[in-house]
């Protein structure tokens, strides 16, 4: 087993490749009450095409399947419902799907090896029938439903489909109406075995653990089954352009929303370091201590929810500012004029210094939850990184790295706005 130490939060992580080809992560947090396990899958809702094997013939599949596949994970050939087999047992089961993987966990106190058994069961013996498959559709359906009627889910998509050209960011996770039309048993089949094998999945446990026993635990639960052939995943030829300026559109909603982006250039670098980089500027130009922040909130032009992230993975790259105001418009060009002024004058040493030391205490404390470990280990894992990286790299962002990534990032002609107002 792989010793991880990280001497700055005098943690470690515990890493075994497991036969079949699985990686197996405990993060050992002695005296801690919760227990928390996540099983992801290297399969999200924009893995819509990919190769099988040596054939050049591309297999395109329905948007929405990884969603579908997900929801269908739960129900078992005994008839049980997995989700309500967790549940009865006091633990707190759920799973999720992002872009770029799927997830399945639960967080407990107590129970936690009577539910290892249940988990490990149903991610591993799927059961789709015409019947179950059938039944689904129509709950997917009205979920798909309640999201086109979510203002802030609206404002997200709207965004994306003017960053992006052809990339599959464009498509809601949950598909549509439509292309779930066109999943079966069979489609659902296919993906689980070419998918859900284990050199394409990962399992993160957080808590109270003995690595050597946990880890024995995992593998006698863990089922024998060869690999199938190999996937080459196929993806568009996204320009470096954006798709379009500005949308908006009118929804139910009682105060305007607003998202900024601005889309990011892929390239091969240190994402650990860019991703730092903007966490410390996201917060010297936005953050609640900021200037911006605290005009715009006392003038009554924003509310406490305003704020930034950076989203990537293996090919999307985009910052995003969002907050709700009655005058969009107005604080749109506030932030643009603040972003201004950070490129013409550059950054006060003294500013930056205290908003790092800021960074980096939010990151400590969010290495104090155990559902925050799991979930951040898990999703970074599959951008090929280690969370510690982050705690390794952060005293190398110096001033002038941050002013390099400032200019490079915040490009007008790179930025889009989306809008949801009121009907009137």
């Amino acid at each position: 087993m792989q010793i991880i130490e990280n001497d700055k939060i005098k943690e470690i992580m515990y890493k075994e490749k497991l036969d079949n080809g699985m990686d197996i992560i405990i993060i050992p947090k002695k005296g801690e009450q919760k227990k928390y396990i996540i099983w992801g899958v290297n399969f999200g809702s924009v893995d819509n095409k990919f190769i099988l094997g040596d054939s050049n013939e591309v297999t395109k599949i329905p948007d929405g399947i990884a969603h579908y596949l997900e929801h269908k994970m739960f129900e078992q050939r005994s008839g049980i419902n997995s989700l309500d087999a967790l549940c009865a047992l006091g633990v707190d089961a759920n799973a999720f799907t992002t872009n770029n993987f799927t997830a399945y966990l639960y967080e407990c106190t107590d129970n936690f090896y009577e539910a290892l058994d249940e988990f490990m069961d149903y991610v591993q013996n799927p059961y789709y029938t015409t019947e179950n498959v059938e039944k689904e559709r129509g709950i997917i359906e009205q979920e798909i439903a309640m999201y086109d009627d979510e203002p802030e889910w609206q404002l997200y998509m709207n965004t994306m489909k003017l960053l992006y050209n052809k990339h599959p960011m464009r498509i809601d996770i949950a598909g549509t109406k439509e292309s779930i039309a066109e999943i079966n048993e069979n489609t659902l089949y296919t993906i689980y075995n070419n998918f859900y094998t284990p050199e394409n999945m990962a399992i993160v446990i957080v808590g109270d653990f003995k690595p050597d026993e946990i880890l024995q635990e995992i593998k006698k639960r863990i089922i024998k089954k060869a690999s199938n052939v190999k996937i080459t995943r196929v993806t568009e030829d996204e320009p470096e352009e954006i798709c379009g300026k500005k949308m908006e559109v009118k929804m139910d909603i009682s105060r305007p929303i607003f998202m900024v982006a601005y889309k990011v250039k892929m390239k091969k670098e240190n994402m650990v370091k860019k991703d730092l980089a903007l966490e410390i500027l996201g917060n010297i130009i936005l953050g609640k201590s900021s200037n911006l922040y605290q005009k715009l909130y006392n003038e009554g032009l924003i509310s406490s929810e305003f704020g930034f992230d950076f989203e990537y993975a293996r090919d999307y790259s985009h910052f995003v500012i969002e907050g709700s105001s009655e005058e969009p418009e107005k604080v749109i060009e506030e932030i643009k004029n603040e972003i201004d002024f950070y490129l013409n004058q550059g950054i006060n040493e003294e500013n930056f210094e205290r908003i790092k030391k800021k960074v980096y205490g939010d990151m400590v404390k969010d290495y104090n939850d155990v559902r925050t470990i799991g979930n951040q280990t898990m999703s970074y894992y599959f951008k090929g990184i280690n969370l510690f990286d982050f705690f390794e790299e952060f005293d190398s962002i110096s001033k002038e790295y941050t002013e390099q990534i400032l200019k490079e990032v915040f490009d007008e002609n790179k930025k889009v706005i989306s809008i949801v107002k009121n009907k009137e």
